[in-house]
């Protein structure tokens, strides 16, 4: 077994400081400076681990869900599943790993604020792009992107509705979920009907042959993706 990176372990011990003063002092550098204290890191090291303060300790913190929310599907069996449960499956276990709804109705505010919004952004299209990877996705076209684009819209929305229920479980959101996903599957079955119907398909003749050359990014630094070579 190897060693623990001395880097990760400090963002780890930095991170799990800071959640008992998220709920009393939001995603601050208040809460970044107590967290540093509490954990013994030298606020030099956490400096550099986050360099932009307190937006990188609530990055941190929402990729630190997501490696776990990996991690317990890598280890459920959803083979059985529909990919439709599969999808729901993995977005409430994203949800049932958090320590404490505060911790993301705080995030929620600090990632709405205008200097913030394009990485809250970033953050759940990383949230969606995780849940696809885990599920096993192999597209390599358009179709990587709309699978990311819906999903984040289906989880940003579900996130909201979870973070104000109070029912057994999170019942109502898992029935909230279902009918997201559900509108997004009759959304896809309209699509395909109008594929397949002559008209619809002498209509997207042009949009969908400049579709075909789009691919997906070969690593997260390659974003946005690439048309597909011409040679």
């Amino acid at each position: 077994m190897t060693e623990e990176n001395p880097l990760n372990a400090a963002r780890e011990a930095v991170i799990g400081a800071a959640l008992a003063h998220v709920p009393f002092d939001g995603w601050s550098e208040t809460t970044l400076k107590a967290a540093l204290a509490d954990s013994g890191v030298e606020p030099a090291l956490g400096a550099a681990l986050f360099p932009r303060g307190a937006l990188d300790l609530a990055l941190a913190y929402h990729r630190q869900g997501d490696t776990r929310m990996m991690e317990a599907l890598a280890a459920t069996d959803l083979d059985v599943l529909r990919i439709r449960d599969r999808i729901a499956s993995a977005v409430m276990t994203r949800l049932d790993l958090v320590e404490d709804k505060e911790l993301v109705r705080r995030g929620s505010t600090f990632f709405a604020l205008p200097q913030n919004a394009a990485e809250g952004a970033r953050a759940i299209w990383g949230t969606a792009d995780a849940i696809w990877t885990a599920l096993g996705d192999t597209s390599d076209d358009v179709n990587w992107y709309s699978k990311r684009a819906t999903l984040s819209a289906v989880y940003s929305a579900t996130v909201l509705y979870w973070l104000g229920d109070d029912s057994p479980g999170h019942e109502a959101t898992r029935d909230f979920l279902d009918r997201r996903i559900g509108d997004v599957m009759q959304f896809e079955k309209m699509k395909a009907a109008v594929r397949s119907n002559p008209l619809g398909k002498a209509l997207l003749a042009g949009p969908m042959k400049l579709m075909e050359q789009i691919r997906a990014p070969r690593a997260p630094a390659d974003l946005p993706g690439s048309l597909k070579d011409r040679t």
